[in-house]
């Protein structure tokens, strides 16, 4: 098996685990440093992963999605996955290296500050745009959601922000496939991905109540923190030295 498959594949775990646990993290783990092994995996696969693992986590914790609030983000997601979709046609392979360093260092940054938002509609609206756009164009789309919902109760992130992912993969999709970003071939090389990405929510099963949430916050800060720069360092060099 080819060895950047195979790293594809646990970097895939890794995300999925720290999603599994915490409502949010796939993209912010995995897709930094995934674009430095094939840019293919961006956007298409990683939402292909996205949208299977939202489909087993929102199946789990159907009890929990509260659809009241999501109607809102679900509505704001539509615009602005159309416009991170098209703005796929206007950046090289080192602009979305940089955009996706930019991106996870901000979430990164975000989730650090003593700040609570309620989730209103207005603020709701907005983070599905966000969400949208940032999820169209680099596949991470969940900072924004997972800002706006990360005081609410654990179930209730992880049911909410699963329904969120299906919702926003599928659209996602949707646009990719007649600009060319979502073919057979991408729907192919997603395929080794997707048992990486159950294997991972399986492990996380076995963890959620023997490790703390707080730790678990904390391994995906650092895990974003290192990918987050290493993909925000080598935009800088490719654009410099072009």
């Amino acid at each position: 098996m080819d060895i950047n498959l195979l790293i594809a594949m646990l970097l895939i775990f890794c995300g999925s685990f720290i999603q599994s646990a915490t409502g949010f993290g796939l993209a912010v783990v995995a897709a930094p440093l995934l674009i430095h092994l094939s840019p293919e995996f961006i956007p298409g696969p990683i939402i292909i992963v996205g949208l299977f693992l939202g489909v087993i986590n929102s199946l789990k914790y159907r009890a929990n999605i509260s659809l009241a609030g999501l109607k809102y983000a679900i509505l704001g997601r539509i615009p602005g996955t159309v416009a991170g979709a098209l703005l796929l046609f206007y950046i090289n392979i080192a602009q979305l290296s940089l955009l996706l360093g930019i991106i996870v260092l901000m979430a990164v940054v975000i989730s650090l500050l003593p700040v609570k938002l309620e989730p209103t509609p207005r603020r709701l609206l907005m983070a599905g745009f966000l969400s949208g756009f940032f999820g169209a164009s680099s596949g991470i789309g969940g900072p924004p959601m997972a800002l706006l919902l990360q005081h609410q109760q654990a179930n209730l992130i992880r049911a909410n922000m699963a329904v969120f992912f299906v919702a926003g993969g599928i659209m996602s999709l949707i646009v990719q496939i007649p600009i060319g970003f979502m073919t057979l071939h991408h729907l192919y090389i997603s395929l080794p991905l997707l048992p990486a990405g159950y294997l991972g929510y399986r492990v996380a099963q076995h963890f959620i109540d023997r490790i703390s949430q707080q730790i678990v916050r904390r391994m995906s800060l650092v895990l974003c923190t290192v990918s987050g720069s290493g993909a925000l360092f080598s935009g800088i060099m490719s654009i410099w030295g072009t």
